[in-house]
């Protein structure tokens, strides 16, 4: 048992003086610094990520209002139109003069002759 300390303590001695500890202690130190970087780097991807689709859902409800806003400007209630859609519109064929009608606000065919005749004179 003896003999085996003995080995045990110079290989450990061997060990002590073939290692360098301020270059492992600068490795260290390197490699800690170098981690905090990379962390910063991961919150400023994570923060942009978030950002980014954050900004999709503002464009969307934007993008309504300013449609809501051009409907207002030229006198189309979306709503009252697409209320007076058939629910079983494809299953119904129609003349696609009704199609067009009924796109332009719920008018006739009668009606919509009558305002082309009006804007040919």
């Amino acid at each position: 048992m003896m003999v085996s300390m003995r080995g045990a303590t110079r290989l450990l001695g061997t060990m002590n003086r073939s290692m360098n500890l301020p270059s492992l202690q600068r490795i260290a130190m390197e490699f800690e610094r170098e981690n905090d970087i990379m962390d910063q780097r991961q919150e400023m991807m994570d923060d942009a990520i978030d950002d980014s689709m954050l900004e999709g859902e503002d464009d969307e409800e934007e993008s309504q209002e300013i449609l809501n806003q051009v409907f207002d400007e030229i006198g189309i209630d979306l709503n009252q139109a697409l209320g007076n859609t058939p629910a079983g519109i494809a299953a119904q064929p129609a003349k696609e003069g009704d199609r067009v009608a009924q796109a332009v606000g719920g008018a006739g065919e009668d009606d919509l002759q009558a305002r082309l005749d009006s804007l040919k004179r």
